[in-house]
């Protein structure tokens, strides 16, 4: 089992099209993992049929028993978020802003202050439209704990690739060097680094790479855009080259491109061959490795 993490340093740059390509190609030898957990949308392109839905908990939030308390008011005046508020005789606990501290529920002389689990969102086990295992997931809003919840999301497709001997995990990574992004690269084969021919498609690849190589990752890289610069894109290049970063492709920008999404299909569904045949290319590089001990 070959698991890859296709990441940007940036949101735009193609990266959530690309990796839904490439589950198009790959249909039943591949789960697809959505691990942008805070905008999720590789679902969009999926239109994936829902098997399992559940709950996400993640850290702890501060609830108040007013039946207990006693108006004292000392966890208002210690909470250093402002997260609690008196209104109409009582006090009560502002979600989004209680950053589970656990402050208020020691200093409470009288026990009325309980620490709960925060429902954080929600994870899924679906099914796509090109037959893929497909698991992903929508964090809750205000919520922080992105990072676990993209474990979450990876661990539960790692189950299926193993159970049901899928030799594929592609993963839609988040954009930037993150927590989420550094979640997302646990335990990973290789990495597909998704960039745009622009100066800052190159200092935020700059950027990635650095992350990569702390973490001795095998990477490879997919030049978007490619002509809209073409000086850029042969610096992109070259950077890659003296980190030992294969290039495997530079997509020219084509309208067709944003025009085939729009239609909500995958770049292998639209009618540009040699966008087809880029995104083929780019396939047959990641799983050549794997089809062969196959």
């Amino acid at each position: 089992m070959k698991e890859i993490v296709i990441i940007s340093g940036k949101g735009g740059t193609g990266k959530t099209s690309i990796t839904a390509a490439l589950g198009a190609l790959a249909g039943e030898k591949a789960v697809m993992a959505d691990c942008d957990v805070d905008a999720a949308n590789l679902h969009i392109l999926f239109e994936p049929k829902i098997n399992k839905e559940e709950d996400f908990y993640s850290g702890k939030k501060a609830v108040i028993d007013n039946s207990l308390c006693t108006d004292c008011g000392i966890c208002q005046e210690k909470c250093a978020f402002d997260a609690i508020y008196y209104i109409e005789g009582q006090y009560f606990v502002d979600e989004v802003n209680c950053e589970g501290c656990s402050v208020c529920f020691h200093l409470c002389p009288v026990n009325a202050i309980r620490m709960e689990e925060s429902l954080a969102g929600k994870w899924y086990q679906s099914t796509t439209r090109f037959n893929n295992p497909f698991v992903h997931a929508r964090l809750g809003i205000g919520q922080e704990n992105s990072g676990k919840l993209v474990a979450k999301v990876k661990q539960e497709a790692k189950k299926i690739a193993e159970n049901e001997n899928i030799p594929f995990i592609f993963v839609d990574g988040p954009p930037g060097v993150g927590c989420p992004v550094i979640s997302s690269l646990s335990n990973v084969d290789h990495v597909l680094l998704v960039t745009e021919a622009t100066q800052s498609g190159l200092h935020d690849l700059q950027r990635l790479v650095e992350l990569i190589e702390y973490f001795k990752l095998n990477a490879s890289c997919v030049v978007n855009k490619s002509d809209l610069n073409e000086q850029m894109a042969a610096e992109i290049s070259d950077y890659c080259q003296k980190h030992h970063i294969t290039v495997i492709n530079h997509i020219p920008y084509d309208p067709v491109f944003l025009e085939t999404l729009n239609l909500k299909k995958t770049l292998i569904e639209g009618n540009e061959p040699t966008i087809k045949a880029k995104i083929s290319e780019i396939y047959e590089f990641l799983t050549r490795e794997e089809e062969k001990k196959r």
